[in-house]
């Protein structure tokens, strides 16, 4: 694994976290990231707890083929409750809340600025057939990252 760089640094005062190659859809981590953009931190935080008890739906914009409809979504039809995706953002989201906390950031000012997804490595794997065929099972991973900033009240 190489070391991954943040895709972008902002002016003043910022917080980030990056979780490395997890274990998740890269479809849902996209789709999540998508929705967390410009929220603030608190709700964003209660919003993925809800996504991830299956309150509210994560809507689906690019990846909607065969989606079906959720109720209570505003501004799209399609959705889904990506429950262990939402849980690997959720952590990441968390990390980044320490550290702003670590840095004297009063956590009710903080805004996401950036949550993005980048392609991890594709674990490679194998599932045995009959007669001595077998047929790939790969595992693809996502790195997510975050950056927090300070909006004033």
């Amino acid at each position: 694994m190489g070391r991954l760089n943040y895709s972008l640094t902002p002016a003043g005062r910022s917080s980030r976290a990056m979780g490395m190659e997890l274990h998740i859809s890269p479809k849902h981590a996209r789709e999540i990231c998508r929705t967390l953009r410009g929220m603030r931190a608190n709700s964003a935080k209660a919003y993925l707890e809800d996504v991830v008890a299956l309150k509210r739906p994560v809507p689906f914009k690019r990846y909607r083929r065969n989606v079906a409809h959720r109720h209570g979504l505003v501004g799209a039809d399609a959705g889904r409750y990506p429950e262990k995706a939402a849980k690997a953002v959720l952590a990441v989201l968390e990390n980044a809340l320490a550290n702003a906390e670590y840095k004297g950031m009063e956590s009710d000012n903080l805004r996401i600025y950036h949550a993005g997804t980048l392609k991890g490595r594709t674990i490679r794997g194998w599932m045995p057939r009959a007669m001595g065929r077998a047929t790939p099972k790969n595992t693809e991973t996502v790195s997510v990252e975050m950056i927090l900033t300070e909006v004033k009240s």
